[in-house]
């Protein structure tokens, strides 16, 4: 998955330390991110890269196998030959696998801190604090750290078949499996079981754990469940976030996937009768 680099070793410990000419810089506007791809291979520019007058304002954001990655924090915008803004996806549909993983998880902590310019208890400008990997308000204290939605994605199967879906009205057109954000006040089992009724009609039982996942892209923490059809088969759609969902059989699923999102490796792991063993 995404974050499977080994043997390359993510730090996610805030030791900011002043940035070298050969760090990465991750650059963002919105959901746009300024990056070079080649034949399918995407980069993002290293400080060197930058105008000299840009390279104060830099963010440090983690190390991955001793190279330090920064965000870019200046007002203005940026542009370099070669590089171009992207969507953010671009990191998901291109290689190498590190750059999809320290690309989502810098567009993460982005996201993050855009979010939590002034303090959400008195309205003043909050400041970065230099102590650990969080934001302050200098008039009244409060801490603010970074926020984790932790989401699920559920294999619902019956025998040789599994529910496969197509999300409506979103950018990634792929095949999927049903999800969705936890709510306050539930326990995993509970989102699954909710999740399931509310998207496609159906009861479950046999909730079981298969993997967890960082992602990115959306702020999450995916945990991957596998559960069995309790009673009827007959899917109800819920057309506002789905455009299909439908019963597919495990010899029907074909090698599209790349493993590098949890719910590829889900389907995949049915289609290899896998599906109950934690991986």
């Amino acid at each position: 998955m995404i974050q499977e680099i080994e043997p390359k070793i993510y730090h996610n410990e805030y030791k900011p330390v002043p940035a070298k000419d050969d760090d990465y810089v991750f650059v963002f506007d919105g959901p746009m991110t300024l990056v070079k791809i080649e034949d399918g291979t995407i980069t993002c520019p290293k400080v060197s890269d930058l105008p000299a007058k840009e390279r104060g304002d830099l963010q440090y954001l983690f190390n991955i196998d001793g190279k330090n990655d920064y965000l870019y924090t200046g007002k203005e915008p940026v542009d370099i030959p070669g590089f171009s803004y992207e969507r953010v996806s671009s990191f998901r549909r291109n290689k190498p696998k590190l750059m999809s993983y320290a690309g989502s998880t810098a567009y993460h902590l982005n996201v993050w801190y855009a979010n939590n310019r002034f303090c959400g208890r008195c309205g003043h400008k909050t400041e970065v604090y230099g102590k650990e990997r969080a934001m302050k308000c200098p008039d009244c204290g409060n801490i603010i750290y970074p926020r984790i939605s932790p989401a699920v994605i559920i294999g619902i199967t019956n025998g040789d078949k599994i529910i496969m879906t197509r999300y409506a009205d979103r950018e990634y057109k792929g095949r999927s499996l049903v999800a969705g954000f936890c709510e306050i006040g539930e326990d995993l089992e509970a989102t699954v079981r909710r999740e399931v009724m509310e998207e496609v009609g159906l009861k479950v039982k046999n909730i079981r754990y298969y993997k967890s996942q960082p992602w990115g892209f959306d702020s999450g923490l995916l945990m991957g469940f596998f559960c069995d059809l309790d009673g009827s088969d007959k899917i109800t759609l819920e057309e506002n976030e789905l455009a299909i969902a439908e019963w597919v059989d495990r010899s029907e699923i074909t090698d599209e996937h790349r493993y590098l999102s949890l719910t590829e490796e889900m389907i995949m792991a049915f289609r290899n009768g896998e599906e109950g063993r934690n991986l």
